[in-house]
């Protein structure tokens, strides 16, 4: 059977959301899942999404959320012009592509990071839309569920959504978190085995961030987290990665390391992130959180807390630890000067973590995605 990767955009780009369709591909086409991408391109739509819009503005009042409609995804289907009359597999990263009703002759599975229902309620997106165009988004999302062969979830979270919001059985609901968006033809170059250095005031204990979001992904309880480890006596750091370092508060601990591109800077971008004792990931809002995946790709223990999908990014205590959503800043401090204590047993199981590299990469994914979709 033919599988082909959806997504709304280019499948095949690496600059396409977060590059998750890429890699995903690369490794599925590798270990003989996907036939293919499909290459949508929505920024060739911006014409219609005006029209759209104005047409939303004068009947609700609101305009937004052109990305849902009909009009959106038969303009996406017409680009590709995909036969209805041979029988087609699609393994799609948008619970709206293809629309249903779709060819009695396709095979649709769906493997998502968040249902629209989350993206609502979570992100806060269902406001700027009218009530009654929300709930016609949600239940077109229900229909293609429903007709759905297969329902992939990124996380526990997502699982839960589909089945309680929406009603699916279960049967058909499965969860299989996404792997590190690193390549491993660079990693196999440039990864060696590094350990950071035992906190000091030459050294400072180095906390990582990693995503462009530094709001939403919790910098600031990272600074207030600085200061608490501070007060207590540990020189401490915030190594950013990704976010304008102009658009950045001014504090003594945070490092703006800017943009750091994983494909063409590897070495650099490996280099730095092993140089910290946990990576972070305290975020209001997220469906999963990819950057908690590449920093145990890499051998890095996280911190982060149970907010949205993030508890499935972390598959046991071997792999960091995972506090309660919202914790305060001295309970967190505290855990980390405990597990530093006995800084040998911090790099035995950081070297442990080490071992466990594969099971973090898009190889692994996939391989759990073809046992339950073959």
């Amino acid at each position: 059977m033919n599988r082909y990767l959806l997504c709304c955009g280019d499948a095949t780009s690496l600059a396409t959301w977060s590059n998750i369709p890429y890699f995903l591909l690369r490794s599925g086409v590798q270990q003989g899942l996907l036939q293919g991408g499909l290459d949508f391109r929505p920024e060739k739509l911006q014409m219609q999404r005006q029209f759209w819009n104005l047409k939303q503005f004068i009947t609700t009042g609101k305009f937004g959320g052109f990305q849902y409609s009909n009009n959106f995804i038969q303009a996406l289907l017409r680009q590709i012009q995909m036969p209805s009359d041979q029988s087609l597999s699609f393994l799609s990263h948008f619970p709206f592509l293809p629309s249903y009703p779709w060819s009695p002759s396709w095979t649709v599975d769906f493997y998502i990071d968040a249902t629209t229902h989350q993206v609502f309620s979570e992100y806060g997106t269902g406001a700027r839309l009218s009530s009654a165009y929300c709930d016609e988004i949600l239940q077109r999302e229900k229909l293609a569920f429903n007709n759905a062969n297969l329902i992939l979830c990124m996380s526990q979270w997502v699982a839960e959504s589909v089945i309680n919001d929406y009603g699916i059985d279960s049967k058909i609901v499965h969860v299989v978190p996404a792997g590190a968006n690193l390549d491993e033809s660079q990693l196999e170059k440039y990864m060696v085995l590094s350990d950071p250095q035992p906190p000091s005031a030459i050294e400072p204990l180095r906390l990582g961030f990693l995503g462009k979001e530094w709001s939403r992904k919790g910098g600031p309880f990272l600074l207030r987290l600085a200061e608490t480890l501070m007060d207590l006596g540990t020189p401490t750091q915030i190594r950013a990665i990704g976010p304008d370092p102009r658009q950045l508060p001014k504090h003594p601990a945070l490092h703006a390391l800017g943009f750091i591109n994983k494909q063409t800077e590897t070495n650099k971008f490996v280099a730095e992130v092993q140089t910290w004792h946990f990576g972070t990931l305290f975020s209001t809002a997220e469906a999963f959180g990819i950057s908690n995946r590449e920093c145990l790709r890499l051998g890095v223990p996280v911190l982060t807390h149970a907010v949205g999908g993030i508890p499935s990014t972390i598959p046991d205590q071997g792999c960091g630890n995972l506090f309660e959503a919202y914790p305060c800043s001295k309970n967190v401090a505290n855990w980390i000067l405990q597990k530093l204590h006995n800084y040998q047993n911090y790099l035995d199981w950081r070297h442990s973590l080490s071992y466990r590299f594969r099971e973090f990469t898009w190889d692994y994914t996939v391989e759990k995605l073809k046992s339950v979709l073959t």
